[in-house]
């Protein structure tokens, strides 16, 4: 059922003079900058297109967990680790916010689920990576985070209402969790040698995935321009990753760090900073399932759904037993 669901494929963009009636109207809507909701007619395409996107994004919320849950109790101070915490829980409240947009598609949260642990679902390849210190927690906050507020402001935006009202209180959240990061280098940078050491294997391990993080050039992005039009998607791949060097490289100047790319140059024509090419291919294999931590992760998730399942069951026991009790008063 879910590969029914989301398996659109490349989407040729069609004029709207080739779209019937009712298509040209709903992309008229779009166009004139209305909101898309649940109840209103939608191309099956787009619905698809949203149950994979904000399914993935869900899914990179819950999974996106487990790197920082293992560094809870090695925080260096009480402080730290109530920070922490309380970041591990906004994540877990993005993923609440973002199921109950995808189920407002017509999906069911089960089969979303469902499809994770099976391995057939896909969510964002950064989290397949190791945290070996805990300047991986700063690099977290300061790079993924700040990749991901790049990524997500432009989708408060977007075309279908449930999603962009959500990304509202998320972006927010992603704001502080980005400042908390910064915060964690910043006091290593300014601590000893060792500690800003510490910061830079950090930011050398965690930079590329990063970039990776907006995904393949657009050249390759099949899904892109459908998705533009629609407004789903309000910039490219590469418009998005661009804007993440020019933000981040200053930053990292003002840390004393030093980004891991010996073509890195500013550009005085562009007005931007050019870089260094990626590796796609490790992109892909971590997609794929081949990345360092694939099957950690999966594991540990599927461990913890597991665990948690007598709770759930207690919650529906008690949710029925309540309806029942109403209806016979």
């Amino acid at each position: 059922m879910y590969a029914q669901l989301v398996d659109t494929g490349a989407q040729r963009v069609r004029a709207l003079d080739e779209m019937p009636e009712e298509e040209r109207a709903f992309q008229e809507r779009i166009d004139a900058g209305i909101k898309i909701e649940p109840k209103d007619w939608m191309p099956e395409a787009y619905r698809r297109t949203l149950i994979r996107q904000i399914s993935q994004h869900a899914h990179s919320e819950i999974v996106g967990q487990l790197p920082e849950g293992n560094w809870v109790t090695r925080a260096p101070t009480l402080q730290r680790k109530s920070i922490l915490l309380a970041k591990i829980q906004d994540e877990a409240g993005h993923g609440l916010y973002l199921y109950s947009a995808a189920e407002t598609l017509g999906v069911s949260r089960d089969d979303l689920l469902d499809a994770l642990h099976a391995g057939k679902a896909k969510y964002s390849s950064i989290f397949n990576y190791p945290t070996l210190s805990w300047a991986d927690m700063g690099a977290i906050g300061w790079l993924v985070d700040g990749a991901a507020i790049i990524n997500q402001i432009p989708l408060c935006r977007c075309s279908y209402g449930p999603y962009s009202r959500a990304m509202i209180r998320v972006c927010k959240e992603e704001s502080f969790h980005a400042r908390q990061g910064y915060d964690i280098l910043l006091a290593l940078c300014r601590g000893s040698a060792e500690q800003k050491q510490m910061a830079q294997d950090a930011l050398n391990r965690w930079w590329w995935p990063a970039l990776m993080m907006f995904g393949p050039p657009d050249a390759d992005s099949v899904n892109s321009a459908q998705s533009a039009r629609w407004r789903i998607k309000l910039f490219s791949n590469d418009e998005l990753r661009q804007r993440m060097v020019d933000q981040t490289v200053p930053q990292a100047e003002h840390l004393g760090l030093t980004v891991p790319d010996p073509d890195l140059r500013w550009n005085e024509e562009r007005g931007h900073y050019d870089f260094g090419a990626i590796d796609w291919t490790e992109f892909h294999e971590v997609l794929k399932g081949n990345g360092p931590c694939n099957r950690e992760r999966l594991r540990t998730r599927v461990q913890a759904y597991e665990d948690g399942r007598w709770f759930r069951d207690a919650l529906v026991a008690h949710a029925d037993k309540q309806e029942q009790q109403a209806r016979a008063a």
